[in-house]
């Protein structure tokens, strides 16, 4: 059978099978909110053009970032007291509910300053939820996987999550054909939350009956437990090294995905359903990258890939945007879109198994969950603002310039790093 052949047991597998399935609906859920706020915006802020209704929207994506270290501070220490199966049902429960929310939010005109406010509730929920979520998973699947091939089996931590991002995009595009655009701005965004309401239920069932990892059944439970002041005082150089990594490696993610769709609207000038198709592309070339990412980290070591991904992005994210604003054809947009998000593989393929590996198991869900999440909210959580306000006053190319240089400080972090597939202290097998 190819996964003993793989130094992988079935039981093994179906554990990072179930994993990834509900690391990808989690993900689905988040980032439906960034793909049709383009319909509901002027829903819940009517006043003012479209760069100022994304705005308003851009701040609430802000919000829900701002909890995701709350999340993780929490949930990080619940998954190492526990357990990272513990952890993953908890967050999906809390993703099911804040979807659910969002797709029955009255409008403005039905309610008010209570529209905005439940958006703004809904999305500080999601955000718990993908704090604990990302800790959780990026922790489970390193544990679970055989340290021979870890960089293989863990790269289905951001595989599934390009995989998420993909279906939001599916979705809208199959809406797109199916509704008019008025249907769309009416009632058909509200469709999405549904369906991801929907698949979170049938995923907390369905991580309920994972198995634990054998780096949890094995923490010693008398020893100090997990949290915050022995997480700094203990590994201080390793919390900053994964905020730094975190803060520059999530903000290019989502500056060439999220964000460039709409880049490719308000400023490229596409319509919405070419825009779409060409993000369908690029999340569908990142998908498929990702395991050979893993491999070449196998193979190579985890420094290498990581210290291309920062440097290339970061010399490519000037030039790929000034082209990108000026191209008129979708084939020119999606080939040069795909240049930073081939160089940016060798850090979303591995970012979560290294993390993992520079922490011991019993604050291991903690260390990757938090420092990663206080990076992610200070520069991907505020990217889409940033962006947008660079755009307000008339100076887009500064924001180009911004992203090249918080991408490039990475690369200072990725020196620094030790080479976790030597190091590492995940050590069950």
């Amino acid at each position: 059978m190819v996964v003993a052949e793989q130094g992988i047991t079935r039981q093994r597998f179906k554990s990072i099978i179930g994993g990834s399935a509900g690391n990808l609906v989690e993900w689905y859920d988040w980032f439906a909110y960034a793909t049709f706020s383009i319909y509901f915006a002027p829903l819940f802020f009517p006043e003012g053009d479209l760069t100022a209704q994304l705005l308003n929207t851009a701040a609430i994506f802000a919000a829900g970032f701002l909890m995701r270290p709350i999340g993780a501070w929490v949930m990080g220490i619940y998954g190492d007291k526990h357990g990272r199966k513990a952890g993953l049902t908890l967050s999906v429960l809390l993703m099911a509910g804040g979807s659910l929310a969002i797709a029955f939010a009255p409008t403005y005109a039905q309610a008010g300053v209570v529209a905005p406010t439940i958006l703004v509730i809904a999305r500080m929920v999601q955000g718990l939820s993908v704090g604990g979520e990302y800790g959780s998973s990026a922790t489970y699947l390193s544990e679970m996987a055989p340290a021979a091939r870890r960089g293989f089996w863990s790269s289905f931590q951001y595989a599934t999550l390009s995989g998420g991002q993909l279906l939001a995009i599916l979705v809208a595009l199959i809406l797109q054909a199916l509704l008019s655009e008025a249907q769309m701005g009416d009632w058909g965004w509200r469709i999405p939350f549904v369906i991801g309401s929907m698949l979170a239920l049938c995923v907390y069932l369905l991580r309920r009956t994972m198995s634990e990892t054998k780096s949890f059944t094995n923490i010693d439970q008398k020893r100090e437990h997990s949290s915050l002041k022995l997480l700094w005082r203990d590994h201080k150089r390793s919390c900053i090294l994964v905020a730094v990594m975190s803060g520059g490696g999530g903000l290019a993610s989502y500056a060439f995905t999220t964000y460039m769709l709409k880049y490719l609207i308000n400023t490229a000038g596409f319509e919405k359903q070419t825009a779409t198709l060409i993000i369908a592309g690029v999340l569908i070339w990142s998908f498929c990258l990702q395991p050979i990412a893993g491999m070449l980290a196998d193979r190579f070591g985890r420094k290498p890939l990581l210290l291309i991904a920062g440097a290339g992005v970061a010399l490519a994210a000037v030039p790929i945007y000034t082209l990108v604003g000026q191209a008129t054809s979708p084939i020119v947009a999606l080939a040069l879109i795909l240049i930073p998000i081939t160089l940016h593989g060798g850090y979303t393929a591995n970012n979560a198994m290294v993390k993992a590996e520079l922490f011991p198991a019993h604050i291991r869900a903690l260390g990757v969950a938090f420092p990663y999440a206080v990076g992610n909210t200070i520069f991907a959580g505020t990217l889409e603002y940033v962006a947008l306000w660079f755009k307000s006053t008339g100076n887009e190319t500064g924001f180009f310039w911004y992203v090249a240089i918080c991408v490039g400080a990475t690369v200072i972090a990725y020196l620094m790093l030790p080479e976790t597939r030597d190091t590492s202290l995940i050590t069950e097998d």
